[in-house]
């Protein structure tokens, strides 16, 4: 358990208030973000720019990329594209037989 520095338990809304001053002095209108939305855009931006999934996964601390595909895969959507037209160069996709 994390404490504040009155000693109380820190709760979401600690974290979020705490998070919304963050925001707010990077110049970010701190009501449209959370850290949620930071963690997205974290997985968003490594996959934009051709970080595996395995590693991705690795950085979100899961143990495995089933929880990384389900949860991100709006995100993921580059990684997981790129895939398929590996594997539409691989077998010829488009070509006439």
């Amino acid at each position: 358990m994390f404490a504040t520095s009155k000693g109380t338990e820190l709760d979401r809304h600690n974290v979020l208030r705490a998070f919304r001053r963050v925001a707010k002095a990077a110049g970010l209108n701190a009501r449209e973000w959370t850290p949620r939305e930071l963690r997205h855009s974290f997985v968003s931006l490594l996959s934009d720019n051709g970080v595996k999934i395995e590693d991705i996964a690795d950085l979100c601390g899961h143990s495995g990329t089933t929880v990384t595909e389900r949860v991100y895969r709006h995100q993921l959507r580059p990684v997981l594209l790129t895939g398929a037209v590996a594997m539409d160069d691989i077998f010829g996709a488009g070509e006439n037989a």
